[in-house]
């Protein structure tokens, strides 16, 4: 098969690491706007399989010539440019994923396209990096074996392996992306019901093996499409795993409206968004630089089978590879999306049209294909 991957950041180098690595795959497509970026890619990989090519996604026509090539593309772009290369898939009869953004109902938007990529023939996969994406298909893993799905509970975190004042946390994605997730609302079903509550509430304990215990909180986005896969359930919640204190400090910042997007302030008569400040001020304070980072992930679907009452729960925890200065959350997302790019490619998945992950992708072999790459998850049944 034929992949093409957008975007040679860091996810998009891992994708095709990963891809180089595959039998299956005779051909790979590094396109960025920046060739040296994509050159850059094909020199660190080092596989025969990879070609770089210099592409302006902006560009829909281009974009649509450049997808025809290839069976299946990755968009490891910023979420703002997945329904316009998920219009491009389907015109050029190119089956798609993405890594996910529900900022201004994006991944709703690329959902809305399911008519025209099931006329098409493509299949269209958005949401698959971690949260969303492996939470989602290890939540519809679980409720498939349930003839009564009633609870989702789903715990992520990206957290450094050796904590460090004054935040006890660094960067393993976009601060930007960070500092929505804690400032807007998070979306729970309560007794059946779907709710909204503030983000940074409602702080437990967690605990992980060879951890110290933990602390989760609410914070939004996490329950991705999953309210509306499975609108029957009394209970769906999500929450980030950080290290104790850390939300705390978090919300004393977003009470301070120093997280807002839509809040400036008039500094030496001119106009200042303090967020854009804060964002300035923690870079280097949440800068992982060569430290290494973890990923802890729990997903507990409870529910009725057999008329009986049936506990499935879902873990990980996923390290930095040192031998290729990979870290842990480019390790779970950029596997994630190889894995199930891989799986349209070869026919494992044959459903056309646009799906959320936990409708579509298959989780016992998207769980194998995971422990290949050294990402073990691990059920247990109760």
């Amino acid at each position: 098969m034929k992949i093409a991957v957008l975007g040679a950041g860091l996810m998009g180098k891992e994708a095709v690491r990963d891809l180089a690595g595959a039998e299956n795959v005779k051909e790979i497509g590094i396109a960025d706007i920046h060739f040296d970026q994509a050159d850059a890619v094909c020199r660190t990989v080092g596989s025969p399989k990879v070609k770089a090519f210099q592409l302006d996604a902006g560009n829909f026509q281009d974009l649509v010539q450049f997808l025809r090539g290839y069976d299946v593309v990755i968009n490891a772009l910023f979420y703002s440019f997945n329904e316009q290369v998920a219009k491009a898939a389907i015109l050029a009869g190119t089956n798609s994923v993405d890594l996910g953004g529900h900022i201004g109902h994006m991944t709703d938007k690329v959902l809305a396209l399911h008519d025209k990529a099931k006329t098409a023939n493509v299949t269209i996969i958005p949401d698959l990096g971690v949260a969303p994406g492996m939470i989602n298909i290890l939540s519809g893993y679980g409720a498939g074996k349930l003839s009564n799905p009633k609870s989702i509970r789903l715990y992520v975190g990206g957290i450094p392996l050796r904590p460090e004042p004054p935040l006890e946390y660094n960067q393993v994605f976009s601060m930007e992306g960070v500092l929505d997730h804690y400032t807007d609302p998070s979306l729970v079903i309560r007794d059946g019901k779907v709710r909204e509550i503030p983000s940074l509430s409602e702080v437990e304990k967690v605990y992980f093996e060879k951890f110290a215990p933990l602390e989760a909180f609410h914070t939004s986005g996490g329950t991705s499409t999953l309210s509306k896969s499975y609108p029957d359930l009394e209970t769906l919640e999500y929450k980030t795993i950080r290290y104790p204190g850390h939300c705390e400090k978090f919300k004393l910042l977003v009470d301070l409206n120093l997280t807002r997007s839509d809040y400036s302030v008039k500094v030496g008569g001119q106009q200042v968004k303090p967020r854009d400040v804060l964002l300035k001020v923690l870079q280097p304070v949440v800068d992982l630089k060569d430290k290494d980072d973890v990923v802890l992930l729990r997903v507990i679907v409870a529910g009725e089978a057999g008329g009986k009452d049936r506990t499935y729960e879902y873990e990980m925890v996923t390290y930095k590879d040192r031998s290729h200065q990979v870290t842990a959350m480019a390790r779970a997302t950029a596997y994630t999306i190889s894995a199930v790019a891989q799986m349209i490619g070869d026919g494992r998945i044959t459903r056309k049209g646009v799906y959320p992950p936990e409708q579509i992708v298959p989780g016992e072999i998207y769980i194998k294909e995971m422990a290949k790459r050294g990402v073990h998850i691990v059920e247990k049944r109760q």
